[in-house]
């Protein structure tokens, strides 16, 4: 932390403070709502030395991504759409389908469009980590286990 001008109040965060890692269950949470809490830690929003551009977010793993819930007929009418750059190579997946080939991709893929659309936000995904199980390997980190309200 740095204090501005003389007696000033306002900090200002640096790039070299520590980062937390947190781990949340998503079990039984709701998609748009887990990754909403999630994209504030990544973003630092939480913390009170929050800087819109500096990276002051922590790292976040989210295990049992399989678990999760969505509300009405998202299942079956959400679908999900990239295209190959080849002719006639627009792919779509409902959600469904990703959920039963990759849970970890849906949570990842939500958290990544509530982010800025910059080279922080590219920055910040990277200290996203989503398993689909509960077993992670990030145990050396001693991640806290985090509340969600």
């Amino acid at each position: 932390m740095k204090t501005v001008g003389s007696g000033a109040k306002t900090t200002l965060a640096k790039v070299t403070d520590p980062k937390a890692w947190h781990l949340v269950d998503a079990s039984g949470w709701i998609l748009g709502r887990l990754a909403t809490r999630v994209a504030t830690i990544l973003m630092g929003k939480h913390k009170p030395t929050y800087t819109a551009h500096l990276d002051t977010g922590d790292f976040v793993i989210v295990v049992n991504a399989k678990d999760i819930r969505v509300t009405g007929n998202k299942l079956d009418e959400k679908e999900y759409q990239w295209y190959t750059d080849w002719p006639s190579g627009l792919k779509t997946k409902t959600l469904r389908v990703m959920m039963d080939q990759k849970p970890e991709e849906v949570i990842r893929l939500a958290v990544e469009r509530m982010l800025p659309k910059t080279k922080l936000g590219r920055h910040m995904i990277k200290k996203l980590k989503v398993y689909a199980g509960a077993d992670h390997p990030h145990e050396a980190q001693q991640p806290a286990a985090l509340k969600l309200k």
